[in-house]
C-alpha cells in the first residue's frame, strides 16, 4: 500500500515473463548447441538458411542455424528502413553469418532461395547495382572467419521456415524494447466441428455382393425383396471365372473388375506412369476400358485424379492470348449462285438428234447439273433452270453466264 500511494516517475510495469527473453535456448549436457563464448567442435558441419521478406507492412529477415544433430536455432529481425528485396536477402544472409561467427562455428553450409545473393557472393555473377556492392564485400569479409564455407541455392519450397520467420517479422510492429507478444502453438488432434464425417474404409470390394451371388447364390443379410431383385438384375451383366469377376460390355467384351487399391494403381500408372502422357479424365477412362478394366466410379475417379495432378497444374498448357473483338461470319448458303454455259455444237449429233449440252455448276458445292438438247433457245434455258435448279434446290440468288444471246435473253 505504501508503494501504491507513493509512485515514482520512472516506474515501469513488472514483467511476469522471463526477464531474459532474448535467450531462446539453454545448453544441456547432451545438446550440441554452443554457448556464446564456447566454440563447438571445429570439425562439425553446421548449416545456415536465410530469407528476406518485403511487403506492404514492412521488411523483415529471418535466419536459421542448423546444428549437426538437426536442431534449429532461429533468428529474426524487422528492418526499420526502406529496402528492396535483394537488400533484405543480403541483410538476412549477413545476420545469419554474424550469428554463426558469434557461436564460433568453423564449417558451415549456407542455403538461400535468392540466386542473385548466392551467386554474387560466390563471384559467379557480376554485381552491377551500386547499392549491393557494399553488402557483397561485407559478406565476403565475414566468410573469412570460417575454415570451410559452401553456398547453395535452393528452391523456395525448401526454404519455408526461414521465409515464415522473415514474413512474421515484417508484419509485426516491434517497439524500441523489442517486445512482441508471445506466440504459443497448440496441437489440435480433433477437428473443431464435432460431427464431421470421415471416410469409412471397407475391407470388402464394391463387387463383393455380386460375386457372392454368382458364386453361391447368396444374398447379403438383411436385404429386402426389392434389393434382391436389383442384385439379380445387376448380376446378369457380370461373369465369374474362378475368383476373377468380369463385366460384359455392350459389345460383349469382358472387363476385369478391380477394387479400390488396384484402381488407384491403375490411375497412377495410366496418368503419370512409365508410359503416361498426363491425359485428361475422359481420355483416361477410355484407356482403362480399352485395357480391359472396370469399376463403378471409373470416370469420376479419372477426372478427380487428373485435376489433382500437381505436375499438370504447373506445366499444363495455358492460353496467353490478348482479347480480340468478335468477328461476324456469314453462314454458307449452298446453291445460291450458279454458273451456266453451253457446250456445242457436237458433231456428229446423238441418236436422238441432240447437238448441245446445257451445264450448270454451283459455286459452293461444285455440284453439276447437265442436260442435252437439239437446239438451245431461251425457252429451253428457262425450262432447264426451272426443272433442274429451282424445283430441286430453290430459287438461286445469282446466275452467272457469258452473256450469250440464248442465255441472256
Amino acid at each position: 500500500d505504501h508503494l501504491a500511494h507513493q509512485p515514482v516517475e520512472d516506474y515501469q510495469p513488472i514483467k511476469f515473463d522471463f526477464p531474459d527473453e532474448e535467450i531462446m535456448y539453454l545448453k544441456m549436457k547432451d545438446c550440441d548447441e554452443p554457448v556464446f563464448g564456447e566454440g563447438p567442435d571445429p570439425e562439425s558441419q553446421w548449416g545456415l538458411i536465410f530469407d528476406g521478406a518485403v511487403n506492404l507492412y514492412g521488411s523483415g529477415i529471418g535466419a536459421i542455424i542448423v546444428t549437426p544433430k538437426g536442431a534449429h536455432i532461429p533468428f529474426t529481425a524487422r528492418l526499420q528502413f526502406e529496402c528492396t528485396n535483394n537488400i533484405a536477402e543480403y541483410e538476412a544472409c549477413i545476420m545469419g553469418i554474424e550469428e554463426a561467427i558469434d557461436l564460433r562455428i568453423k564449417n558451415i553450409n549456407i542455403y538461400g532461395d535468392s540466386a542473385l545473393v548466392i551467386n554474387q557472393i560466390k563471384g559467379e555473377w557480376e554485381t552491377r547495382h551500386a547499392g549491393l556492392i557494399p553488402y557483397r564485400d561485407y559478406a565476403r569479409r565475414l566468410l573469412t572467419f570460417f575454415n570451410k564455407v559452401e553456398l547453395h541455392h535452393i528452391p523456395r519450397d525448401e526454404n519455408q521456415m526461414a521465409d515464415a520467420l522473415a514474413t512474421l517479422s515484417s508484419m509485426y510492429r516491434v517497439n524500441r524494447r523489442n517486445e512482441i507478444p508471445t506466440i504459443s502453438i497448440r496441437c489440435l488432434e480433433r477437428p473443431a466441428y464435432v460431427f464431421v464425417t470421415e471416410e469409412v474404409v471397407e475391407d470388402k470390394p464394391w463387387f463383393h455382393d455380386i460375386k457372392m451371388f454368382l458364386q453361391k447364390q447368396e444374398y447379403p443379410p438383411g436385404t429386402s425383396n426389392k434389393d434382391r431383385k436389383t442384385l439379380r438384375r445387376l448380376s446378369s451383366s457380370f461373369f465369374l471365372n474362378d475368383e476373377v469377376l468380369y463385366k460384359r460390355n455392350f459389345d460383349m467384351v469382358l472387363l476385369r473388375c478391380v477394387d479400390k487399391h488396384e484402381a488407384d494403381l491403375l490411375l497412377h500408372e495410366v496418368h503419370e506412369g512409365s508410359f503416361g502422357t498426363h491425359p485428361n479424365g475422359h481420355t483416361m477412362a477410355k484407356k482403362m476400358l480399352r485395357a480391359g478394366y472396370y469399376w463403378l466410379t471409373m470416370e469420376s475417379d479419372c477426372y478427380k485424379h487428373a485435376r489433382k495432378c500437381h505436375k499438370c497444374q504447373i506445366y499444363a498448357d495455358k492460353m496467353h492470348l490478348p482479347p480480340t473483338s468478335l468477328n461476324v461470319l456469314s453462314s454458307p448458303w449452298p446453291f445460291s449462285m450458279w454458273g451456266i454455259d453451253m457446250i456445242g455444237r457436237i458433231e456428229p449429233k446423238a441418236s436422238n438428234g441432240h447437238r448441245f449440252i446445257l451445264v450448270a455448276i454451283d459455286y459452293f458445292t461444285k455440284w453439276v447439273e447437265a442436260a442435252s438438247y437439239a437446239n438451245v433457245t431461251k425457252q429451253v434455258v428457262v425450262r432447264f433452270i426451272k426443272n433442274h435448279i429451282i424445283c430441286r434446290y430453290g430459287v438461286p440468288n445469282k446466275i452467272i453466264t457469258d452473256n450469250g444471246t440464248n442465255l441472256n435473253n
